[in-house]
């Protein structure tokens, strides 16, 4: 047999023990968890044992992991479909050297670095101003890759924002630039546009929206914009100066690409120190991905456990659950780095794939997911494997004895979810209410938890700079680790393309009424009450 029907097999072998049991060997917390600079990764409550973690550590050697890892750091063009390199490790990997069609890379990549830091110490230091003064605030327009990773990493990192205030605008829905800003001093705010190619349809309307707002209180409205962009004859058609436009090459993709000048306005909040510290992490992340054995690796660790929970034992769905505020957003960005990158139904070779796909990734920060949808992981009739995440200490040291509780919160919902709770136990509580009877036994049913649900606990020491390089480079690397055992590309995203199209074809039918007949029936019945 395959390594997948072995998987199967074993799997079929054990589904009905219960996590309880498998601690009954008392070293299991050591010999299923594992390090790297800090990080601690715990997959200890997850119904894998040492026959399954030898098995998925096989599939990895089997689907050609390590290879196909070392192809994408030495710059070979693994994006099949486009052609491209995948490089976004070379831009926090600025000591390093990387060849490309013969060429080293890095050069160019060191020198855009250098351009974004000496325009961030400018911004922040107020020698390039606005047309009212000092900048005081920087909106980012993109969508995306280009407004997930700066936003998520704005938010992760505001202990140390000491730079101007950050806004990001994603959505084409014109409440979305319009409320950003409002509030908004146009002689004091910095514009940043980014788009690639300085065609993305959303960004470039609000890029409008927003060079109309900044005319009305400004003589020169495009001297307060920026451009992270290789379009430089679109760039300077909207009249931004080519210093103050920042480009990358093909291989970064969009979800890949916040190490860069996507980053830029995080790099304006927190400094360019900061912001290279934040590289750093990630290239430590790098290094013990590329040296560390896969059974204490954690991206491939990780990974496995995904691949365990969701091709083998058939679940869905897997909820990010950070209890940590400053990651709210870290479930929105992996959204989009996991769906996005390995939602595929092709494999590289172009034939249809042969088990499921990526998961359906989601969450919230904690404790706010307990009072919102922790009902349904506990008590629902569908099992959704929790990947917590939780620093030992936070920012606010006079705080800290809630801090406590908020790790007490965490470390209870991943027991809970182990261990449940019985119906005699549950039996028990009811007669020490003075229930009987039937009324007991309904009641009890009610307070009953399946438990064997499994999770997984990320443990870090505080989430700096350095930590968050770290954590976005362990699931970058988990994406990759699982397209690669599932045989697809995880740098292409086609999906998002024909939706776009098909929009294009819309706008003329709401802006002036054009012939809708090729539509079908609802799409007709839409536009004509969207119409009036």
């Amino acid at each position: 047999m395959g390594s997948w029907d072995d998987l199967a097999a074993h799997h079929a072998g054990v589904k009905r023990r219960t996590l309880a049991e498998l601690f009954e060997n008392r070293s299991r917390s050591a010999e299923f968890s594992a390090h790297a600079d800090g990080l601690l990764f715990d997959y200890s409550k997850t119904n894998i044992d040492a026959t399954a973690r030898g098995l998925l550590v096989r599939l990895a050697e089997d689907a050609g992991v390590a290879a196909r890892r070392d192809a994408m750091f030495a710059g070979a063009k693994i994006n099949e479909t486009e052609g491209r390199a995948v490089l976004h490790t070379a831009l926090r990997n600025l000591e390093g050297s990387v060849t490309v069609d013969g060429e080293d890379v890095m050069s160019a990549v060191r020198r855009v670095h250098d351009q974004m830091s000496d325009f961030a110490r400018a911004v922040r230091d107020g020698s390039f101003a606005g047309q009212g003064g000092k900048i005081t605030d920087v909106v980012n327009i993109g969508i995306g890759g280009s407004d997930l990773g700066p936003a998520m990493g704005a938010i992760a990192l505001a202990p140390y924002a000491d730079g101007p205030r950050t806004h990001f605008v994603s959505n084409v829905d014109p409440a979305h630039v319009h409320d950003i800003l409002g509030p908004l001093d146009p002689a004091t705010t910095l514009v940043i546009v980014a788009s690639k190619t300085f065609t993305t349809q959303e960004t470039m309307a609000n890029a409008d929206a927003a060079r109309d707002w900044m005319a009305a209180g400004v003589k020169d409205p495009a001297a307060q914009f920026a451009a992270v962009s290789t379009a430089l004859d679109k760039t300077s058609a909207f009249g931004i100066a080519e210093e103050r436009v920042f480009g990358f090459a093909d291989w970064v993709g969009g979800r890949y690409s916040m190490w860069g000048p996507i980053g830029l306005s995080l790099m304006l909040a927190v400094g360019p120190e900061h912001f290279d510290e934040f590289l750093a992490g990630g290239r430590a992340m790098d290094e013990h991905f590329l040296s560390t054995p896969f059974v204490d690796n954690l991206p491939v660790l990780l990974a496995l456990v995904g691949i365990w929970h969701n091709q083998v034992c058939g679940h869905a769905t897997r909820a990010v659950l950070p209890y940590d505020q400053h990651l709210s957003r870290l479930p929105a960005y992996l959204q989009q780095l996991e769906m996005e990158s390995n939602g595929k139904s092709v494999a590289m070779d172009g034939e249809t794939l042969a088990r499921d796909s990526g998961p359906v990734v989601w969450g919230e920060p904690g404790t706010n997911g307990q009072h919102a949808f922790y009902q349904l992981i506990h008590q629902g009739t569908r099992v959704i494997p929790c990947e917590f995440l939780l620093g030992r200490e936070g920012h606010e040291p006079e705080l800290a004895p809630m801090h406590r509780l908020l790790a007490a919160n965490c470390l209870a919902q991943s027991e809970a979810l182990m261990k449940g709770r019985s119906l005699e136990t549950a039996r028990k509580m009811m007669e020490a209410k003075g229930l009987e009877g039937d009324e007991l036994e309904r009641q009890a049913r009610h307070r009953v938890f399946p438990g064997n649900r499994p999770s997984t606990t990320l443990l870090y020491p505080k989430l700096t700079p350095f930590v968050l390089g770290q954590i976005i480079a362990l699931y970058e690397h988990r994406v990759f680790v699982e397209g690669v055992i599932l045989g697809i590309n995880s740098f292409d995203q086609w999906g998002v393309e024909l939706g776009k199209e098909l929009a294009q074809t819309l706008v003329p039918m709401l802006e002036n009424g054009a012939d809708a007949s090729a539509k079908d029936g609802s799409t007709r019945m839409l536009l004509d009450y969207l119409r009036g």
